[in-house]
């Protein structure tokens, strides 16, 4: 559950904190207040993209962070942290998240910095949001697989069947390779061998690049860094005034000093240190000095050895035409990527050597597999199809409460492919086309969302999903986002709505920005959005709304008036009727 939320210099937000308790809260706020901003914030929050847009113009940075409360039981979050060896202390969780002028981001869970892909990952698992156009995701059928899976518990057993046929198919490719001619082999045994050898007799060494290019450039500068050396050296002890005999003259003249004025120990010891530390640095000086060589024939053997590297760089470090290329290397890792293609040579070697035998246990492995996956999608197909008959009366039966009286819901879990048309068709996630179908009036027949719902419609087929999964109690999210979910509807739709919104926060946090006046009353906590202008600057604000501030702000979602008394009462009326906190 997300306890706190601090937002600086996001977009038109210069400095706020809000404080949260569990149930519905609900955000308010003129249009162009900046609600969509807090939404934005949020989804910053959960790992979403952004760049140095989002940074309030002046600023240099912007920062999002929070504080969560994770349950006990929410295994799937606490193995999530516990993999990765971050701790939670008495449940709480601070995550933070900023991005810098530069584009630079950071994001860190307690103190342990993580990439956006990990914290996106992780809040994923607690949040789930929904903007302002998310209700359309439901018109991609691939969706629907999704949400029956989570539904029904089987997320986990779908990964593990996409990992087994990525691995399958992976297996094919390679067998397939394997059935190339023996003269394709023998003309890449041949490329490969002579590439090892050639890297084999470099005998690079890890960083050497970088050691060679720092002495190359001592030694090419060899008159300017001598000249400069001698400089320093009689500045420091070479010279008749030098740091060295000034510091032992004031060295001495302070002896003297602080045994007639006892208050000036203090002094007289960290002249003595500094006399000291020039000495000794006199000394290292001196000794680098001495060391000094001009060497032209070290310098070529140097520059030869870095042409090498370069070379084998070209050949084999760079993107190319390779069957498994290595990535471009930075200076710094030029030995690594040649060492590493190197490495990969050897082991395609071996593959291309026993080519006959892996052939065979390609083939061996690919027919074991097939089985195996043919076993599990057939166990995924009968787990859907079980899940699709409870889910689907379930999500219809809020439908129809949600102003949809004659709506039929059903999820379709078909065979992939035409029926009856050849071998059974297996893809990445099973040998299903799961699809939501729905008929909006009586006596039409169920067709695809696509085909008939309207964007109000798909916004509450999405709250009923929302709430179906909430009510299965098989996701770990605890905590939903909603951005407008009552774009196109109103009148007792919208009551329909806000009784719903508050039935999922009885056990979930909710948030919803809204701008209907029958759905903010049913609010736990009410947050009202506001911008203001101070010292010619644009600030976005958010402040807790009770008694009248908030009557007035219902008001004002219901006429446009806040301090109307037809509005007023109206307001009254709701609250009492409806008021939740």
């Amino acid at each position: 559950m997300l306890e706190e939320l601090t937002v600086r210099n996001y977009a038109l937000i210069d400095s706020l904190t809000i404080s949260f308790r569990g149930g519905l809260t609900i955000l308010t706020g003129e249009t162009g207040a900046g609600k969509s901003i807090m939404v934005g914030a949020l989804s910053f929050l959960l790992g979403a993209k952004a760049d140095a847009d989002v940074i309030r113009t002046g600023a240099e940075e912007a920062g999002v962070s929070a504080v969560l409360s994770i349950r006990k039981d929410n295994a799937e979050a606490l193995e999530w942290l516990s993999g990765r060896g971050i701790g939670v202390d008495d449940g709480e969780l601070v995550i933070r998240r900023s991005v810098k002028s530069t584009g630079r981001g950071a994001a860190y869970i307690q103190n342990a910095p993580v990439t956006r892909g990990d914290l996106e990952e992780f809040m994923s698992v607690l949040f789930d949001i929904h903007g302002q156009h998310a209700h359309e995701s439901l018109l991609r059928k691939e969706n629907h697989r999704r949400y029956l899976d989570r539904f029904a518990a089987l997320e986990e057993e779908a990964a593990e069947f996409n990992r087994l046929f990525i691995s399958l198919s992976e297996k094919k490719k390679a067998y397939e390779v394997s059935l190339s001619s023996a003269h394709d082999r023998e003309m890449r045994l041949e490329i490969l061998n002579y590439a090892v050898e050639e890297i084999g007799r470099a005998k690079l060494k890890s960083g050497e690049s970088r050691e060679l290019e720092a002495e190359a450039s001592r030694l090419g500068d060899f008159e300017k860094l001598a000249g400069f050396v001698n400089t320093c050296a009689e500045t420091l002890f070479d010279g008749e005034v030098s740091v060295v005999s000034l510091a032992r003259r004031a060295k001495n003249a302070l002896d003297s000093a602080a045994a007639i004025d006892g208050g000036l120990a203090a002094l007289q010891k960290r002249l003595e240190y500094l006399f000291y530390e020039a000495e000794d640095m006199s000394a290292e000086f001196r000794s680098y000095r001495d060391g000094l060589r001009n060497d032209p024939a070290r310098l070529e053997e140097v520059e030869e050895r870095l042409n090498l590297i370069y070379r084998l760089k070209k050949k084999y470090a760079a993107p190319s035409g390779h069957a498994r290329p290595v990535p471009a290397a930075t200076p710094a890792q030029d030995e690594d990527a040649i060492l590493a293609y190197s490495g990969q040579a050897e082991a395609e070697i071996e593959a291309l050597s026993g080519a006959g035998e892996n052939r065979d246990k390609l083939k061996a492995e690919i027919a074991a597999l097939e089985k195996e996956i043919a076993g599990r999608a057939a166990a995924l197909s009968a787990k859907r199809a079980a899940a699709a008959e409870s889910l689907a009366p379930r999500i219809g039966g809020i439908i129809s409460s949600l102003g949809m009286p004659s709506a039929r819901f059903k999820i379709s879990v078909a065979a992939k492919g035409r029926p009856g048309e050849g071998p059974r068709v297996i893809g990445q996630w099973g040998a299903d086309e799961v699809e939501f179908l729905i008929s909006a009036n009586k006596g039409e027949p169920l067709k695809e969302l696509a085909r008939i719902a309207s964007g109000g419609e798909l916004s509450r087929i999405m709250l009923a999903i929302k709430t179906a999964l909430a009510d299965s109690g098989q996701d770990s999210l605890e905590t939903l986002i909603f951005d407008e979910i009552d774009t196109g509807i109103g009148g007792e739709v919208a009551l329909s709505v806000g009784e719903y919104l508050a039935k999922i926060g009885k056990i979930k946090q909710i948030f919803c920005v809204t701008h209907l006046a029958s759905i903010a009353v049913r609010a736990d906590n009410h947050l009202k959005v506001e911008k203001h202008v101070e010292s010619g600057r644009t600030l976005t604000t958010v402040s807790p709304l009770e008694g009248k501030k908030r009557r007035g702000e219902i008001a004002r979602m219901l006429a446009g008036d806040a301090a109307g008394s037809a509005a007023l009462a109206h307001a009254d009326e709701l609250l009492a009727r409806y008021n939740r906190g």
